[in-house]
């Protein structure tokens, strides 16, 4: 892992889930991006990406899923190892596991997340990445996410492993999320860190 400075990155993305039936979520994203380093200088679509979910298995406490989706890059850094604009389509099959209990009267969930990524003109991934909520008031949710990966081709041998804390306030359908992302560790990857913001809406 190496820090470079200075690099800037900036996202917009709006994130789109319809359930098409009871089991069936269709998923949607799209965006734009901006950005430099000592290097280069980008800005123009982001990555657009859309898939399918099906509930495998559902219950009062717990929930499995799995997606398969796909995605093409777009004109920032499509992976945190590769040059601006690098990268075309990306096939994506993800498994999602979740469960729900009560910490001290409190509610909270654990999700874990494993995905297998097949890249053009990318080195295939594979991901895990896992979420701890807990609500101390009805309308607060305090989040804490691990994103790990490592590339599985290719010559690059990059992995990094990345923390968000975040906290989630409601207003009746809107929510709206602060964060701060940083990388904990890596190879062959960029030490960065930034601030997420979310604006969600239930329809």
């Amino acid at each position: 892992m190496v820090d470079i400075d200075p690099r800037r990155d900036e996202t917009l993305s709006v994130f789109v889930e319809r359930g098409l039936t009871p089991r069936l979520t269709l998923q949607a994203k799209a965006g734009v991006t901006r950005g430099h380093d000592r290097w280069a200088k980008y800005s123009g679509r982001g990555p657009i990406e859309a898939g399918l979910r099906w509930a495998v298995l559902r219950d009062e406490r717990s929930s499995l899923a799995v997606y398969l989706g796909a995605g093409e890059a777009g004109a920032g850094r499509n992976a945190g190892y590769a040059a601006p604009g690098q990268g075309s389509l990306d096939l994506e099959a993800r498994a999602f596991y979740g469960r729900s209990a009560t910490w001290r009267g409190r509610p909270l969930y654990v999700e874990v997340q494993a995905a297998r990524l097949k890249r053009q003109g990318l080195a295939d991934e594979t991901r895990l990445d896992t979420t701890l909520g807990v609500r101390p008031r009805k309308n607060i949710l305090l989040l804490s996410q691990a994103y790990a990966g490592r590339t599985e081709t290719g010559r690059t041998h990059a992995r990094w492993l990345k923390h968000e804390f975040s906290v989630v306030q409601s207003f009746g359908d809107w929510s709206a999320q602060i964060g701060w992302r940083q990388t904990l560790s890596g190879r062959e990857t960029a030490r960065d860190q930034g601030v997420v913001l979310a604006l969600w809406r239930r329809l």
